[in-house]
């Protein structure tokens, strides 16, 4: 049912026709993108408008989603600079689901900072990011222009997830703490071709620059001129006795663990400089659970033959019958811990990373962050986290 309540956006004194653009609406995701804001906000919330490379199949997707007949279409391409730059002027907010981003995010990216145009993507390619933040982190501190990148499944359950832990932390304990483990207790749904396509760039990238390869495995890759603590590896199947179940090395760690360290890094530092986070799936107890274990560890879940492609994605059913359940846990350094949850509806590539990335771009319109290159935990933070618990069918809470 559309929502009726008059928000932030309705305030709106930039002068802008829009307040959100959705870049690569005719794509599998960005299709999905179009689809919730149409069915979650009907014409009662923000101003938005579907953008692509061709009228026409952005017309076929608006009709397609049932989304209003008088729905905006922009025609932009990254082949031509100048329908970006007129894109990123109408409008507030570009979310793009245009990817591999290091391939096509960066004209885009251009635009939206030259403008001033708040942004938001799906980006879970960290080398491109930090090619990204050193080359135009200042330029968008100087135009005002807030970039949200990685503002889906990777990365956003896991750096609000931490970001809030470690509210309840400095709320039991009277400091946060010091080393977190993310664990993933449950997930169905399988990686998206958006992001297969992105490893293999990736992958295809350090090849052809063997310079790019320390970036990759650093845990600090994205807080330039900061270096902390070494951090867990992640990479072996290992036994949790706390916890009483086997751990599996988790394919999104290598993306979430950077972002969570930007975060802190962005806001301060507030977990301390001496912070260590990872991230592992838990497999169960006993001898399946170590068998499990093993075989998530010599089967990875993209970079095989059958991987979806770009444009393709699971049926509406598979999305709806979708979820994840993960749990945090911050250890202090008397022995005491506090374990916190975090559970999404819907398969995380698709169903609730469409929401997610929605609803970053609606919380950006109210936010009064400073401009530049972030993570949604540092420019959104607890907004964010109201804003999915309200209309994305995530839950945040403590366990014990």
């Amino acid at each position: 049912m559309p929502i009726t309540e008059q928000a932030e956006w309705v305030m709106d004194k930039s002068g802008r026709p829009y307040d959100i653009v959705v870049y690569g609406a005719t794509g599998f995701t960005g299709r999905l993108v179009a689809e919730y804001l149409a069915r979650h906000y009907g014409q009662e919330g923000p101003h938005w408008a579907m953008a692509g490379r061709s009228a026409a199949k952005l017309a076929e997707v608006r009709a397609l989603i049932g989304a209003p007949k008088n729905t905006p279409l922009i025609v932009a391409d990254i082949a031509d600079p100048n329908s970006l730059a007129a894109m990123a002027q109408q409008t507030r907010v570009v979310l793009t689901t245009v990817g591999p981003y290091q391939l096509y995010g960066e004209p885009v990216l251009e635009a939206c900072i030259a403008a001033g145009t708040d942004y938001a993507d799906l980006c879970g390619e960290p080398v491109w990011m930090r090619q990204m933040i050193d080359k135009h982190g200042t330029a968008a501190e100087q135009s005002g222009a807030r970039i949200c990148f990685s503002s889906g499944f990777d990365s956003i359950p896991f750096d609000l997830g931490v970001l809030m832990l470690q509210k309840e932390a400095v709320a039991r304990f009277g400091r946060p703490a010091p080393r977190v483990k993310g664990r993933v207790r449950g997930m169905k749904g399988g990686a998206s071709g958006g992001t297969a396509a992105s490893l293999k760039a990736t992958l295809a990238a350090m090849g052809k620059d063997p310079s790019l390869i320390p970036l990759m495995q650093s845990a600090f890759c994205l807080t330039p001129g900061f270096e902390g603590p070494e951090q867990p590896s992640g990479n072996a199947v290992q036994h949790d006795d706390a916890l009483g179940s086997w751990e599996a090395p988790f394919i999104m760690a290598a993306i979430n663990t950077k972002n969570v360290h930007r975060t802190n890094a962005l806001l301060g530092h507030p977990w301390g400089t001496d912070f260590v986070y990872d991230e592992m799936v838990l497999t169960g107890p006993g001898d399946q659970g170590k068998a499990v274990a093993e075989h998530m560890a010599k089967t990875p879940m993209i970079g095989r033959p059958d991987d979806p492609v770009p444009g393709e994605g699971p049926s509406k059913e598979e999305r709806e019958t979708g979820f994840y359940d993960v749990l945090f846990v911050g250890e202090m350094p008397d022995g005491q811990t506090i374990h916190y949850g975090v559970k999404g509806r819907y398969d995380p590539g698709y169903g609730s990373t469409s929401r997610m990335l929605s609803e970053t771009g609606i919380a950006l319109l109210s936010s009064n962050a400073a401009g530049g290159i972030g993570t949604p935990g540092a420019i959104l933070g607890e907004a964010l986290v109201a804003r999915l618990r309200a209309h994305a069918e995530l839950t945040f809470s403590v366990e014990a």
